[in-house]
Parts: structure tokens; sequence; C-alpha cells
């Protein structure tokens, strides 16, 4: 898993913005309860976020607007969840070869998990997991 940790390390901006070196998922879960800068952010559009999935995914528009002009932090919780999403989003993107095709099927409603997409259900820490577990299976080749 270091590749993953290593590439959503890279998205979020690497040292500069984590405040040093991540080496492992414990590196990347301190910088979470450090909180991450709003720069951070950007790293889910370049991985192919929209504006309207980072306002309703990670944090409101009027709330990043305020947190600009005060020069605030993400809160843990939004930093938790930009690393969640970014994490299922890598692990996509290594599993299917290519961000596009990830971000197609992060995005296609799924039978097995009722009709929602695997982003919508990354949203919480367990649905990420069950998201996780089925992109292993398409990794090793077993029937999704």
């Amino acid at each position: 898993m270091s590749i993953i940790v290593a590439e959503v390390a890279r998205k979020l901006g690497g040292e500069p913005v984590l405040g040093g070196a991540v080496r492992s998922q414990a590196d990347l879960a301190l910088a979470v309860r450090r909180r991450l800068p709003l720069s951070a952010l950007k790293g889910l559009a370049q991985a192919g976020l929209t504006d309207q999935e980072i306002e309703r995914w990670v944090i409101p528009q009027r709330t990043r607007r305020h947190r600009a002009e005060k020069n605030q932090p993400l809160t843990i919780e939004e930093s938790d969840r930009i690393v969640r999403l970014l994490w299922v989003q890598t692990l996509a993107e290594v599993t299917f070869g290519s961000m596009e095709k990830a971000n197609t099927w992060l995005r296609r409603p799924l039978v097995e998990l009722d009709g929602e997409t695997p982003l919508a259900l990354a949203q919480t820490e367990a649905g990420a997991r069950v998201v996780e577990t089925i992109l292993a299976k398409i990794a090793w080749g077993a029937a999704a």
C-alpha cells in the first residue's frame, strides 16, 4: 500500500502542504490530525473531483471562503474526508490504470451498493472500506 500512500501525499501537495514527509498511513493520519491547509483541496480537483463534489462531500464553498479569509486550515473531519476520497480515487486509479477510467467507475451506480456510486459511499469510513474491498476484488480478477 505504500504506493497509494505516496500518491495520496503527492496529490495533497507533498511535504510543503503536509508539513513533512509522508511514508506510511500513520504519517498520513498524523497530517490529518494536524489539520490540512486549504491548499490540499487542489489535490481533489486535480484528481478529477468537481467543485460541486468537493462542496458536497468535503467543505461548502461559503465555509471555504470564510476559512481562506481568516487563513484557517481545514478541520480534522474535513482533512479526513479529503484523504479518504483521495485514497479511494487513487486506489481506483491504480486498479483501472488511468484517472479517467477510475473516475468513471467511481461515479457509476453499482448494484452491489444498492444503486449508490462508489464515490458517494466513500463519504464515510465504513463506506470507503466497502469500496476498497470491491476494488481489491477487481484487482485480483474476482467478480466484484
